[in-house]
C-alpha cells in the first residue's frame, strides 16, 4: 500500500491531476509539486482561472463548441466563411484544425461518433442541429472532418444519408489522414494536406 506523502488537500490535488489525459500518478505528483512550490506564480492564478472557467463555460447553442460566449467566438466571427461547415467529432478536433490554421470556416461539433456497441446512436449526437444548419441557403458545403476509424466512417455514412435530400455538397477529408488516426494527434502538415485534398462524397 502506497504511503501518503502529504496532507489531504495536496493528496486530492494529486488525485485530480492524475485523472487528466496523459498524466499518471507520477506525473501528477510532479505537477502538484511544481504548483505547490510556485504557489503565488502558478497555483493561485491557476485556481482562479479554473474557478472562472467553471463558472462561465457554456456550450454554443449553434455549433456545440465550448466557450464563455453563446454563440461562441467562432460562430460570431463575421470573417468566417459561412458557406462551409466543418463537422468534427469532439472539441479537441476543432482545436486541432484551428491550430493548423488551414481553413477559415464555421464548425459543428457532434459530441462523439456513432458506436452501437457502446450504446451511442444518432439521438446521442448533435445531428439535428447540423441538419438544420445544412438547410441554410448560405451553406454550400459540409466537410466531414471525422477520424479515420470504423466509428468515424459509420458516422460519415450516416450523415451523408441524412443530408442526401439537402441541396448541399458533402465532402470528407482526404485519406492522407491515417486509418485509425484521430485528428487531435495529427501534425499541422498532415491536417493541411487533408483539408486541401478533400473530395466530394
Amino acid at each position: 500500500m502506497a504511503r501518503k506523502i502529504a496532507g489531504p488537500e495536496i493528496e486530492r490535488l494529486i488525485q485530480l491531476l492524475g485523472r487528466l489525459p496523459g498524466l499518471g500518478r507520477r506525473s501528477a505528483r510532479k505537477a502538484a509539486l511544481a504548483l505547490v512550490k510556485r504557489r503565488e506564480e502558478l497555483l493561485l492564478p491557476l485556481a482562479a482561472a479554473l474557478g472562472e472557467a467553471a463558472e462561465k463555460l457554456r456550450e454554443c447553442g449553434n455549433c456545440g463548441n465550448i466557450d464563455t460566449l453563446d454563440p461562441c467566438a467562432i460562430c460570431s466571427d463575421e470573417r468566417r466563411d459561412r458557406s462551409l461547415i466543418v463537422v468534427v467529432e469532439e472539441i479537441g478536433d476543432l482545436w486541432a484544425l484551428e491550430r493548423a490554421a488551414v481553413i477559415n470556416s464555421r464548425y459543428h461539433v457532434l459530441g462523439g461518433h456513432l458506436s452501437p456497441l457502446d450504446g451511442i446512436g444518432p439521438e446521442r449526437l448533435n445531428i439535428p442541429k447540423l441538419i438544420e444548419r445544412a438547410r441554410d441557403p448560405v451553406v454550400s458545403e459540409v466537410l466531414l472532418a471525422l477520424s479515420s476509424t470504423v466509428e468515424g466512417a459509420s458516422t460519415a455514412h450516416y450523415l451523408r444519408e441524412a443530408m442526401s435530400s439537402i441541396e448541399v455538397s458533402v465532402s470528407e477529408l482526404a485519406k492522407g489522414v491515417p486509418v485509425g488516426g484521430e485528428l487531435d494527434y495529427l501534425d499541422e502538415g498532415t491536417l493541411s494536406a487533408a483539408i486541401k485534398a478533400r473530395r466530394r462524397m
